[in-house]
């Protein structure tokens, strides 16, 4: 992959039409223009202000884009250290102070993180299923979710979601090619 094809652009906000970087890694696989679009149309009410948790932040495309449509604090979690750095760079060409870069496995980002959050993406590697699963758990046994939070799920097409907690409820959903992507509430007992 040439250098070029290696970015994803903020698509509204404040950072509108700015380029993210991003290293040429197996697995990591920005959310397209068109499903972004369609996520932020459904969030735009609850953005402005939000707190935000971006699990598995890749390229940076949710988080970044959630910092440029108003969240007051995003924290963005990545395993691979070459992302990170990509991340850390793109965060400070934006001066995107209510952004936080977090480097490790989805449990020691929660572990440091703190909580709860108004928002949460989920969109880790396709080749990896039960990082969804995992992850899903470690937010339903902890405190990390504001009543009534929106949950992101990116997955292919056709994976079993059935297994998500059971505070989740679908909120939305679309398909897009091979990707399923949905939206969920969380409500507690």
């Amino acid at each position: 992959m040439g250098a070029k094809s290696n970015q994803v652009r903020i698509i509204a906000g404040q950072w509108r039409g700015r380029k993210l970087g991003f290293p040429d890694i197996d697995g990591l696989r920005p959310t397209s223009d068109r499903i972004r679009e369609t996520l932020f149309n459904w969030l735009a009410p609850v953005l402005p202000g939000a707190y935000c948790l971006d699990l598995f932040a890749g390229s940076g495309a949710l988080g970044f884009e959630a910092a440029s449509r108003g969240a007051a604090r995003v924290v963005m979690n990545e395993r691979n250290p070459l992302v990170v750095r990509a991340l850390q760079d793109s965060k400070a060409r934006l001066v995107a102070d209510q952004v936080e870069v977090l480097g490790g496995a989805a449990q020691s980002c929660l572990a440091r993180c703190g909580g709860p959050f108004d928002v949460v993406f989920l969109d880790p590697p396709f080749s990896q299923p039960h990082l969804l699963t995992a992850a899903a758990d470690l937010l339903a046994r902890g405190n990390f979710l504001k009543d009534g939070a929106y949950i992101y799920v990116e997955a292919p097409s056709g994976a079993d979601l059935d297994d998500l907690p059971a505070g989740w409820q679908l909120y939305r959903q679309k398909q897009a090619g091979a990707v399923s992507y949905r939206l969920y509430r969380f409500q507690s007992a």
